[in-house]
């Protein structure tokens, strides 16, 4: 079963990588962007390792590689897997559930 989670009660969303720095953090950087651009002002973006996922996250997004790490780290969170780190349609979507105050719903892996 899929996980979902209106927009509006999101605050915070975990971005997952590896361990690395280089790629994940230029999505990262992306994404905020995209929020800006689009005045989503009260939502905060974190960088983490998915090692590191807090239990009680809302929203992870994480290569497709690491979506069951991040779903054995916080079980209850909407995961977003994407394939490509920059450009991938996942986060066009995501800014658009925001936009359109709709739900956010986990990809299936």
């Amino acid at each position: 079963m899929s996980q979902s989670i209106l927009a509006s009660q999101v605050k915070t969303i975990i971005f997952a990588c590896e361990a690395g720095m280089g790629s994940s953090l230029m999505s990262v950087n992306s994404l905020k962007k995209k929020l800006k651009a689009a005045q989503i002002n009260d939502v905060v973006v974190v960088h983490k390792p998915a090692r590191e996922i807090p239990t009680d996250a809302q929203v992870v997004i994480v290569h497709k590689g690491l979506a069951k790490t991040a779903r054995t780290k916080a079980p209850n969170a909407v995961v977003l897997a994407f394939n490509h780190f920059l450009n991938d349609p996942i986060f066009d979507k995501l800014i658009k559930a925001f936009v359109e105050k709709t739900e956010i719903v986990s990809t299936e892996v």
